[in-house]
């Protein structure tokens, strides 16, 4: 995989660095993300602690001490920094999961959506266009932030972009879709949020049960589908 996107490695302490792109929402940056960030899992590094991937780049947690003992004369973050700097080069030389592609009912009832008119009248659209304009292409899970299994998924058409609420929301329901400039994303939890909301979905997003405890991960596509107001209830009370 070819890298046409100029890059920056640095440290974050003294036993983490992050590999960085750039400040960009970008499908193919958040590719080479990804393949290097299953490459790193699969190479399963002895002294590895933590991969975090994030919109455009990926930080990597190590253990100084031991990474020293094989970095001869140079410091543990030479050797990283070297270590991340050849593997984006055989990049293209590896294969790496798919994108998963999922279908997410989502409910644009305005009993679940308190943001969709005051958003309808905002860009001089009526709730059915909008609506249509949210469902018709689907959206890269680009990280896993905020609370744990919330997907920050992009990018909006930017007909429907807004920003931030300037006073967050004491309180967001679960399930909650929202708004947050070229952002969608869904709240997995009820908690304080600034996100316009538009929608709510019956799923739930995060089972601590589960093998893998959240819905989405980093790389997925995800197609919203519209449903009634009965559905949604449907459901939300029996959930499969």
């Amino acid at each position: 995989m070819e890298n046409l996107f100029p890059y920056s490695i640095y440290p974050i302490g003294d036993q983490a660095l992050t590999l960085d792109f750039g400040n960009l929402i970008n499908d193919q940056i958040n590719a080479r993300v990804m393949a290097l960030f299953y490459w790193l899992k699969e190479e399963n590094l002895q002294g590895i602690k933590d991969i975090i991937p994030a919109y455009a780049s990926i930080s990597v947690v190590y253990d100084a001490a031991l990474i020293r003992k094989w970095s001869g004369n140079g410091s543990a973050f030479a050797y990283m920094e070297d270590y991340l700097t050849k593997a984006l080069q055989q990049l293209d030389l590896l294969t790496f999961p798919s994108s998963r592609e999922l279908r997410i009912p989502v409910c644009y009832h305005q009993s679940l959506a308190p943001d969709l008119v005051e958003l309808c009248k905002a860009k001089k659209m009526d709730l059915d266009e909008l609506v249509a304009i949210h469902v018709s292409r689907p959206y890269r899970v680009y990280m896993i932030g905020f609370l744990p299994g919330f997907a920050y998924m992009g990018s909006l058409d930017e007909r429907i972009v807004a920003p931030r609420k300037q006073t967050p929301r004491t309180h967001v329901a679960a399930g909650s879709v929202g708004i947050a400039g070229v952002q969608t994303g869904i709240y997995p939890f009820a908690s304080p949020g600034g996100w316009q909301l538009i929608g709510q979905t019956p799923l739930s997003l995060f089972n601590a049960n589960e093998a893998m405890p959240t819905l989405f991960q980093p790389g997925d596509l995800v197609q919203f589908e519209p449903i009634s107001l009965d559905q949604f209830y449907q459901l939300k009370n029996n959930p499969s």
